[in-house]
This record gives C-alpha cells, sequence and structure tokens, in this order.
C-alpha cells in the first residue's frame, strides 16, 4: 500500500471526522432542535425572567416606598413626642403658679383670719375688762357704802347718795393711781 493511500485509508476511519450524511442529519436536528427551543421554551423562560426582573424592581421600589413613608412616620412622632414634652412642660409649669398662687391665697386667708381673731379677743379683752371694772366697781362701792356708815356712823342706804360717794372715792383712787405713775 502506497502511503497517500494508506492516508486516505486513515482518513476514512478517522472518529474525529464524521461522514457528511452524519453531520447533515445532525445539523437539521439541531436546527429542529433549537427552533423549538426558540418557538417555546425560550419565551416562557424570557417571561419567567421578566417577572422576576420586575418583581424585585417593584420589592425595591415597594421598600423605598415603605422607608420613606416610615421615616415620615417617625417624624411625624418626633414632632408629636416634642408637642407632648413641651404640652406637658407648660401643665407643670401651670400647676406650680396655680400651687404658688394657692399658697399665697391661703396665707392672705390665714393672715386675715388670724387678725379677726386678735381682734376679737382684743374686743372680748376689752369687753371683759369692762364688766370686771364695773363689777369691781359695784363691789368696792358696796364695800366702801358699807365701811363708810360704819365710820360715819349713818347709813348710807340712800342710793343716789351712795353713788356720789363710790364714784367719788374711785376717782380718788385714779387719780392716785396715775400719779403714781
Amino acid at each position: 500500500m502506497s502511503p497517500l493511500l494508506h492516508i486516505a485509508a486513515e482518513e476514512a476511519q478517522n472518529p474525529l471526522v464524521p461522514a457528511i450524511p452524519e453531520v447533515v442529519i445532525g445539523l437539521i436536528a439541531f436546527v429542529i432542535v433549537f427552533g423549538f427551543l426558540a418557538k417555546k421554551i425560550l419565551p416562557n423562560i424570557n417571561k419567567v425572567l421578566e417577572e422576576r426582573r420586575e418583581a424585585i424592581e417593584g420589592g425595591i421600589e415597594k421598600a423605598e416606598a415603605a422607608q420613606t413613608e416610615a421615616q415620615s412616620v417617625l417624624e411625624q412622632y418626633k414632632a408629636q413626642l416634642a408637642e407632648a414634652r413641651h404640652e406637658a412642660a407648660r401643665l407643670r409649669q401651670e400647676a406650680q403658679e396655680q400651687g404658688a398662687a394657692l399658697i399665697a391665697e391661703m396665707r392672705a386667708e390665714g393672715q386675715r383670719q388670724r387678725e379677726e381673731i386678735i381682734a376679737a379677743g382684743h374686743t372680748q379683752v376689752e369687753a371683759d375688762r369692762k364688766a370686771a371694772s364695773s363689777a369691781l366697781r359695784q363691789d368696792v362701792g358696796k364695800l366702801a357704802t358699807d365701811l363708810a356708815g360704819k365710820l360715819v356712823g349713818e347709813s348710807l342706804e340712800d342710793h343716789a347718795r351712795q353713788s356720789r360717794v363710790i364714784d367719788r372715792f374711785l376717782d380718788q383712787l385714779e387719780e392716785k393711781a396715775e400719779a403714781g405713775r
């Protein structure tokens, strides 16, 4: 065998190089399978991928919207909290002012009542002093009349005379008391 024939025979028997009819049949089968995939399965795959992409983008947009809304709600809560703190401080200040006013009012009322009690006490003491003075005058007058009647030796039962003697005696006592001061 000649070396050329031997190479040609070997080429025909090379397992790496397929025969032409097999290549043609393989190409036709590939085109049919590829066409089937392109017509039926690829649109479904694209549709699923598009839905996933839209879901992911929609989820991101929803998350951003939720975050924006949460931030807005947080700001509202902070504003309400600040307002509530301000209101609490105002109410506390108002309560302190009312308490101070009430204390001042109670002190003034206590002072007024104390002054009324003191004035009533002075009035009562003055009335008691006058009553005691009057009772003492009568008792001293009675004793003085009895004593004078015994000294003089005559009865001083006449009421007008008795009053004049008592008044004169008490006036003399008061003059001596004032002179001694």
